[in-house]
């Protein structure tokens, strides 16, 4: 991810540095392999954090670490999260 990352921008999970928490915009694999990512978690609006980027992309994701191969990521497409606040 370029820094900053400017708002509104979308970028391929496989480009955000270790550590970054995005949240997913939107899906581009095949209507079945889209449907398969909804399923694991990676679907829109959802806050995933990024562990390791190598060979795969580790995310963590609703609680769980699941890998991808960094073509399959190439597909999700993700905004930077805006910080979490907490209530006064």
């Amino acid at each position: 991810m370029p820094d900053p990352p400017r708002p509104g921008e979308l970028y391929p999970l496989n480009k955000v540095r270790a550590g970054c928490v995005v949240i997913v915009r939107q899906l581009t694999a095949a209507p079945d392999i889209n449907q398969r990512l909804r399923e694991m978690g990676f679907g829109e609006e959802q806050r995933i954090k990024v562990i390791t980027l190598q060979n795969n992309v580790l995310c963590q994701v609703c609680n769980a670490r699941l890998g991808l191969s960094a073509k399959l990521a190439e597909n999700i497409l993700v905004a930077p999260a805006p910080p979490f606040r907490l209530a006064a």
